[in-house]
């Protein structure tokens, strides 16, 4: 997998898009900037947040799944199981490699525990 696709401006990544999804994506890129540097990758399935490695993503699920969908998914990896509610869905593609996958809604839904699990998963990048 070529993990070096072409990117595309933000404004780009959003055309056609939810409305809201823009806002709850703001929302998200602060939250990230309030826990110090990092690199945005923007293409057009996914925005991610890196640093040595990627370590949070944000993409629109209305372009991939049918019916009633939040507006904006974040995805953040941790390297354990977080057990909130919160939580859509959390996999485990690789050993100890723990996606979790929040529908994001509202700006509330990036509350102190998803910041937390996002200062963890930035230090982790490093």
């Amino acid at each position: 997998m070529d993990t070096h696709r072409d990117t595309i401006p933000l404004d780009e990544f959003f055309t056609g898009s939810d409305p809201a999804a823009r806002s709850l994506f703001d929302t998200v890129r602060s939250s990230v900037d309030s826990i110090g540097p990092a690199d945005m990758r923007v293409t057009t399935s996914q925005i991610a947040f890196r640093r040595q490695r990627s370590f949070a993503w944000t993409w629109l699920p209305g372009r991939y799944l049918n019916g009633v969908v939040a507006p904006l998914v974040l995805t953040i990896n941790l390297d354990r199981f977080d057990t909130s509610v919160r939580w859509k869905e959390v996999v485990e593609p690789t050993l100890n490699n723990f996606m979790h996958h929040l529908e994001v809604r509202d700006a509330s839904d990036i509350d102190a525990g998803v910041l937390d699990c996002l200062r963890e998963a930035w230090s982790k990048a490093a």
